[in-house]
């Protein structure tokens, strides 16, 4: 899985086993394995999923458009229904990024091609320090959540990262997870 290092770009692999469920592996807030998604914003495609460690978020989840290169949706979380919610306020908001925490969410829309906003300048920078101050109240220790999570799915920079398509190795050139890959 993708490890997050707080003020890196690098992401390293780390080997964990998963929390598992009734058969299914669930994100682990005591060992800080999280679910980390990236929805295609540019046509219909299955959701790409994967594990992250390293965001340390013990509830919720946080939500973005705002993902270098092509700036699909990444989104990381304890639950599937709370990055649902995240990643739903974020596509209707026409882009931004989001916090959800249980039933609440919060954003900040940027609707001009999902990545800019015409609103205020102070206003926008009070949202995101808000939505900063969200995030690590959810638990998160890293400096900048929202920086970390928009450098998830780089795949230019080493070593593992996140894409629409599934999880993508830098240091071998290719996918390693998704379609027609072995999980």
């Amino acid at each position: 899985m993708i490890q997050a290092l707080d003020g890196q770009l690098i992401t390293p692999h780390v080997q964990m086993e998963p929390l598992e469920q009734a058969g299914f592996c669930i994100p682990d807030t005591e060992r800080d394995l999280l679910k980390i998604a990236v929805v295609n914003r540019y046509q219909h495609a299955p959701v790409a999923v994967g594990w992250i460690h390293g965001i340390g978020l013990k509830r919720g989840a946080l939500a973005s458009c705002v993902a270098h290169d092509s700036h699909n949706i990444v989104a990381v979380g304890t639950s599937d229904r709370e990055l649902c919610q995240a990643v739903n306020r974020v596509i209707a908001e026409q882009g931004g990024i989001s916090v959800c925490d249980g039933e609440h969410v919060s954003s900040l829309p940027l609707p001009v091609a999902g990545i800019m906003t015409t609103a205020d300048a102070y206003d926008v920078a009070d949202a995101y320090a808000a939505l900063d101050r969200a995030a690590k109240a959810l638990g998160s220790p890293l400096r900048a959540p929202f920086m970390t999570l928009s450098f998830m799915a780089l795949l230019v920079i080493p070593h593992l990262k996140m894409s629409d398509l599934g999880l993508f190795d830098g240091d071998l050139g290719r996918l390693i997870s998704g379609p027609d890959r072995s999980h």
